[in-house]
């Protein structure tokens, strides 16, 4: 017999629209069990701090009743300005006496007063063997920012027993389902803000959130071309022709994608810095942005690197009369962090 595995609901909350996904495990291989997404009322979420719960609670009550997921156990991550995530090195110490370090000394790695953060801490593992140094992955978010969604998801009776962040979620997922060990950049490009997340080596050496997204796009659009945001949508992935208007639409793509490659190139000189002998493979992107016509192509031709639209469902099984295969293509990339999410162990 094959062992099941029972995972947790993974729910991202954007500031566009809740995505949730559902799998179970069966030995080495994930199931797809169920996957959806609904759009937020403008507003509600913004970046990564939750403005209307009511309205947050109300749209992810009616999700998990259409999609018909009763799991109550329930994951989500955090992104934004509340949360730090910082690589810092200190000496080899074990794992008790490290954490009353971290404890003690966190003030001078987090711009916040401790009182008001939740701090969390992972080792690296070491490059070097017998090095009297380590690398931690620190991370720090504001109680304030967490306890509003801890209270919302309580609200609709959903046990939340794990709160990760967004960059850490898509480096899970892609671990998970990729067979390529090679050092790569994970951009995932939401609706507000930009997740960057440097793997080297098979550890993260650099992340970061930058507050860009495609929602600039489609209101440059709306705006410029006097049109409604579903039109904006469809022009922004390339589904709907624009004729008379190609220089100006043109003109908005190259001044918006490129801010964000700027970030991406920022990102990956900063890591080239410090790791000259060890260059990046590809740039794996992810996140609804991320389908805006012709970015792949620009971003390779910028970079130099191979760019991989990435797709957590890949390498996973699902019931073809359930799921249609050219649905779960075309809402894959924006799914990453949900099933990032979503292939962690429910028993807690």
């Amino acid at each position: 017999m094959v062992r099941k595995e029972k995972l947790i609901t993974g729910i991202d909350i954007g500031s566009h629209a809740i995505k949730v996904c559902q799998l179970q495990k069966i030995g080495k291989t994930y199931k797809l069990l169920s996957v959806g997404s609904a759009s937020l009322p403008a507003g509600s979420v913004e970046d990564g701090v939750l403005q209307e719960p009511l309205e947050v609670g109300r749209v992810l009550s009616s999700l998990l009743k259409n999609l018909k997921i009763k799991n109550k156990k329930i994951g989500i991550s955090i992104s934004g300005y509340s949360v730090i995530v910082k690589k810092i090195n200190l000496e080899e110490m074990e794992d008790e006496a490290l954490s009353n370090y971290i404890k003690a000394e966190a003030e001078q790695y987090v711009p916040f007063d401790l009182d008001d953060v939740y701090i969390d801490f992972q080792k690296l593992p070491s490059k070097k063997e017998g090095s009297d140094r380590c690398d931690v992955m620190l991370v720090a978010a504001k109680k304030e920012v967490v306890n509003d969604y801890l209270d919302m998801l309580n609200e609709l009776k959903l046990n939340t027993v794990l709160v990760d962040v967004d960059g850490f979620a898509l480096e899970n997922i892609w671990e998970t389902v990729s067979e390529r060990p090679e050092n790569v950049a994970l951009v995932d490009i939401g609706a507000s803000k930009m997740n960057i997340n440097i793997i080297s080596e098979g550890v993260s050496v650099l992340a970061r959130d930058v507050a860009v997204g495609s929602e600039q796009l489609t209101d440059q659009l709306m705006n410029t071309l006097n049109i409604e945001n579903e039109q904006a949508e469809k022009i922004k992935i390339g589904i709907l022709p624009v004729d008379k208007n190609d220089g100006i639409v043109e003109s908005i793509f190259n001044k918006t994608c490129t801010q964000w490659v700027l970030e991406v190139k920022k990102a990956i000189d900063l890591y080239l810095a410090n790791n000259p002998d060890k260059p990046l493979k590809s740039i794996i992107l992810s996140g609804g942005g991320s389908k805006v016509a012709g970015l792949k192509e620009y971003i390779y031709r910028e970079t130099g690197l191979e760019v991989i639209a990435f797709n957590p469902f890949l390498n996973m099984v699902y019931d073809n009369k359930q799921f249609d295969e050219n649905y779960l293509t075309t809402v894959a990339p924006e799914m990453a962090i949900a099933t990032g999410l979503a292939i962690r162990s429910a028993s807690f």
